[in-house]
């Protein structure tokens, strides 16, 4: 049965996208079906930028240190930088240009700069090394780079590649930082846009190994930053109906990677529609965290689960007010349980978390506040208006309510294609326009969604994904290395990190630590193992002569768990 929020939430949503509400919906054919999208939506994300930055110019944008951003101040310095990179680098419509950075005023300002100017925003995973960096941009055809000095670093040790890379001090003032490049500007006439035009490139890693880069119209971008926006405004709504709506400008903490969907989409983007100030964190640090909190009177915190449960657990929490916290939300894994009901318990802001992927612009599913306390192993209910979400068998066809079988999701916000690999692009839809995400689940009486295994060989660290197939292909390239198998080990800190067990061709030769320090180079340090166990003998296969991962999985982490004991 419903609960009262849920009724309560329904009919606000309903009211808010009914003819006559703030966000109506309309029609538009996608895979032969006809699929609802938000008609107040801008076209394409530069008109976006320019709506909203005009709406909430005087106000404060970006909290970077002592540095201190207006919407306005932001707008008009990407406004040069796209002037220079059409005038003086010559971007043309549809060109991507790469970002490899961390979070910094710098790279929001070069996004929106380089979508202003008509290209297509490659967000390049800044935990890479170089031989990913160097796949990356060859299979997208990046042509220009900005990269923060240790990025431009790495990239500068990929051999042969012509691809222009312009560092950026991003540790500097804005104007300073982007001085180089707004320095070109000269007025050149930016390019005319339309909702179907190329705008992003998020990078995925699924269980083909090789992360793919997942292209996004304008319009998929904006449908969901709006999805999003219906239901900030849905709970807004419902708090000015109790009468606790905050009379404070709304604020989060940026703390996760921008080249991610998580803190693109619903946390960056997002907070121009709302006019929400983001502080930026340059590095994850729980104490600092509350600092900024209460510093800058923060309304909204979303990270990975870790991180509300640092603050949570912190021996210093106590001396810090956090009470301007309504909603301490998270993504890019489940919470345990038990957090949960401590968040819900010990901390002055609800619990929430929400289920999405870079394919659909984030957006999937969300338990909200009490919701999230009644079924805490749930991720929630699809996110209304635009998600449609269905379990479906291997054939396409829906499971009965209650059955397990792959959770699908279609929007309008789906994204358009994996960039040049047109037979990937086919195998994640059904011929009727949900995309596969991989994920086992079942949806209750109540149709909230419980995830419960995995279709893909992937690792989820910490919100980050870990294709197995990668790393095994990293541990074959160790001359030594026979035969691999990666898979997940449970962890408190990130809820699992990968392991492996490898079996050599010269027994005794080398150790695992041999092997870790051979994978340090290769691939970024998130993927390397934190375990590795040598198997004396040739590692166990199915009849059709696969290795048998599931019977290792389960030994291997039987063994770790009897190990940490």
């Amino acid at each position: 049965m419903r609960t009262e929020l849920d009724q309560r939430m329904d009919a606000v949503m309903g009211a808010m996208t009914g003819a006559g509400g703030q966000l109506p919906l309309g029609q538009i054919e996608r895979f032969g079906r006809s699929l609802p999208y938000i008609t107040a939506a801008p076209p394409t994300l530069p008109a976006y930028f320019a709506h909203f930055c005009t709406q909430h110019a005087e106000a404060e944008f970006l909290i970077a240190g002592d540095e201190r951003l207006t919407f306005g101040q932001v707008h008009a310095a990407a406004a040069k930088v796209a002037d220079a990179l059409v005038g003086h680098y010559g971007i043309a419509k549809g060109d991507r240009v790469g970002i490899a950075a961390r979070n910094s005023p710098s790279w929001i300002v070069l996004y929106m700069g380089i979508l202003m100017a008509g290209g297509t925003a490659t967000l390049l995973n800044g935990w890479w090394q170089a031989e990913e960096f160097e796949a990356a941009i060859r299979d997208v055809g990046v042509g220009l780079i900005f990269a923060d000095l240790p990025r431009a670093k790495r990239l500068a040790a990929i051999e042969g590649m012509s691809v222009r890379v312009e560092a950026i001090d991003d540790l500097r003032p804005l104007d300073e930082a982007i001085g180089a490049v707004i320095h070109h500007a000269s007025g050149a006439a930016l390019p005319t846009l339309t909702d179907d035009d190329r705008a992003t490139i998020l990078f995925t890693s699924g269980s083909t190994g090789k992360s793919k880069g997942a292209l996004s119209t304008h319009f998929q971008v904006v449908q969901g930053i709006f999805n999003y926006l219906a239901s900030a405004l849905m709970m807004l709504g419902i708090a000015t109906q109790d009468g606790t709506a905050s009379t404070l400008q709304p604020a989060t903490l940026l703390n996760v990677p921008l080249f991610h969907v998580t803190a693109e989409v619903p946390v960056f983007l997002q907070s121009m529609a709302i006019g929400r100030k983001l502080v930026l964190m340059p590095k994850w640090d729980a104490e600092e965290a509350m600092r900024l909190i209460e510093r800058e009177q923060v309304t909204y915190f979303v990270g990975v689960p870790l991180m509300s449960f640092e603050m949570l657990t912190h021996p210093n929490r106590g001396k810090y007010d956090l009470s301007t916290l309504a909603d301490i939300a998270a993504g890019g894994a489940p919470r345990p349980v038990e957090h949960v009901r401590r968040i819900d318990a010990e901390m002055e802001g609800a619990p929430l978390i929400g289920y999405g992927l870079t394919e659909t612009n984030g957006i999937g599913t969300g338990n909200w506040r009490g919701n999230y306390v009644a079924k805490p192993n749930s991720a929630g209910r699809a996110s209304p208006p635009l998600v449609d979400l269905a379990i479906l068998d291997d054939a396409g066809k829906p499971v009965h309510q209650g059955e397990r079988g792959e959770v699908c999701i279609r929007s309008a916000a789906c994204f358009e294609e994996y960039w040049n690999n047109p037979q990937a692009t086919a195998d994640a839809f059904t011929a009727d326009g949900y995309f596969r995400t991989g994920d086992i689940g079942y949806l209750d009486e109540d149709d909230y969604l419980f995830i419960v295994d995995r279709k893909k060989d992937i690792i989820i660290r910490g919100g980050e994904n870990i294709s197995c197939q990668e790393v095994e292909a990293a541990l074959y390239e160790h001359p030594e290395v026979a035969e691999a198998a990666v898979f997940g080990l449970a962890d408190e800190r990130y809820g699992e990190v990968p392991g492996a067990v490898v079996h050599l061709a010269h027994p005794g030769v080398i150790e695992s630590e041999d092997l870790i320090a051979f994978l340090t180079p290769h691939i970024a340090a998130f993927k390397v193992p934190q375990k590795i166990w040598i198997a004396d003998e040739p590692l166990p296969r199915l009849g059709t002569e696969k290795i048998d991962k599931v019977s290792l999985r389960a030994k291997y982490r039987a063994l770790a768990l009897s190990e940490s004991v």
